[in-house]
């Protein structure tokens, strides 16, 4: 285990959106949550983000960000996580809003007033973005930026990852600010699938948060195992960019040069990954996490829902 790292979930809820705050809220400092339109609307995304915060009990403070993406026309993903971004469940509305609808300062400010924070964006990368653009300082003053994002292969297309592919410019500014990067991709997170069995373990836990949460998983799941032809459950995206900080020994990893694409008619948001072994390759600018313990990291989903249930 590592020192607890202070970080801010950059998120659009989205069913593994929600089991990545349950991780972060149980195993990290959790400073703040901002939300940004990705898999829903921001308005959705981020009522979604504020029904976890209640569910679980904390006062995390959520700020609201970005409603588009920097270039690229808004476009959602209604069809993996429904309309609302989290069907599945019969979710309480919450009772409270956000502290702010400015994300972006929310993060400079944090980030110049707490120093090691780790950023942890696990939607399109656009608030993080306007904050390197409009903070060039934050490159020297955070821990690192831990994302969820991209691949060697696409799920939007064939070559790009949803969280790129809804903001290709963003995610170039985030791949490129200079600093420790963690990157969880496609590669990494289809080998964490929420399997029937996975899910029973969740559902077998007592109180609401674990009721509503097996259900979520259920319909995530259905939907990912009518979409593919060879899974047996959702890929749980979202929740690896936090363990990837919280219990790091459960990953294995490459260091590798990536650059994103902005321009390519069939590859615009696609993460390049330099694999050539080759001496003139660029130097590692990226932790590129390729593996890890599946049944390991779900029993820590599982604890942190436990933590939280009653």
């Amino acid at each position: 285990m590592t020192p607890t790292p202070m970080i801010i979930l950059d998120c659009d809820p989205g069913h593994d959106d929600a089991i990545a705050i349950v991780v972060a809220a149980a195993h990290t400092n959790l400073l703040g949550i901002t939300t940004v339109a990705g898999n829903a609307p921001l308005e959705l995304t981020t009522r979604n983000a504020l029904i976890m915060t209640e569910l679980l009990g904390i006062d995390t403070p959520v700020h609201s960000g970005a409603s588009r993406p920097l270039v690229a026309p808004p476009r959602h993903g209604a069809y993996v996580h429904g309309a609302s971004g989290l069907d599945g469940a019969d979710l309480p509305e919450p009772s409270r809003g956000v502290v702010s609808e400015n994300a972006v300062d929310f993060i400079v400010e944090t980030c110049r007033t707490n120093e090691g924070v780790w950023l942890v964006p696990v939607g399109p990368m656009t608030n993080i973005a306007l904050a390197l653009r409009r903070a060039p300082d934050l490159a020297g003053r955070i821990a690192g930026i831990s994302l969820m994002g991209g691949g060697s292969f696409g799920n939007r297309t064939a070559a790009a990852e949803f969280n790129l592919w809804a903001d290709p410019e963003a995610a170039a500014i985030v791949y490129e600010y200079g600093g420790p990067l963690i990157m969880c991709g496609l590669d990494l997170t289809h080998q964490f699938q929420a399997t029937p069995e996975r899910i029973d373990q969740i559902r077998s836990l007592p109180g609401r948060l674990a009721d509503l949460l097996s259900s979520l998983l259920t319909f995530f799941s259905n939907n990912y195992v009518s979409r593919h032809d060879h899974m047996r459950g959702a890929a749980v995206h979202d929740p690896c960019a936090v363990m990837a900080l919280t219990h790091p020994d459960l990953f294995t990893r490459h260091l590798r040069h990536v650059v994103i694409e902005t321009h390519g008619e069939h590859t615009r948001g696609m993460t390049l990954i330099d694999e050539r072994d080759s001496k003139g390759r660029p130097d590692p600018n990226c932790d590129v996490l390729v593996g890890l313990d599946a049944d390991a990291a779900f029993d820590v989903i599982v604890q942190s829902i436990a933590h939280f249930s009653h």
